[in-house]
């Protein structure tokens, strides 16, 4: 019986670790996408501020941000 419990409670803390690498993995992608989004958006500002239009600059955002965030303004839009 003590042999089942230890069996047990050695299974399920290496579940909470297993688990806990995982959200690590997952928290460190999670950072490296937003910089890159904020890196795209830097980029905007940027092409903006170089004078070109708006229209070009949402291009090159829309390019930077394929695949990475929601929305064809990698998940932000401002008031205009």
């Amino acid at each position: 019986m003590k042999k089942q419990l230890l069996v047990l409670i050695s299974i399920a803390m290496a579940a909470t670790f297993s688990m806990a690498a995982e959200t690590d993995k997952e928290t460190k992608e999670d950072i490296a996408k937003h910089r890159a989004m904020a890196a795209a958006h830097e980029a905007a500002a940027k092409c903006r501020e170089a004078g070109k239009g708006e229209e070009a600059c949402n291009k090159e955002l829309a390019a930077a941000c394929k695949g990475l965030a929601i929305g064809k303004y990698c998940g932000m839009k401002h008031q205009h």
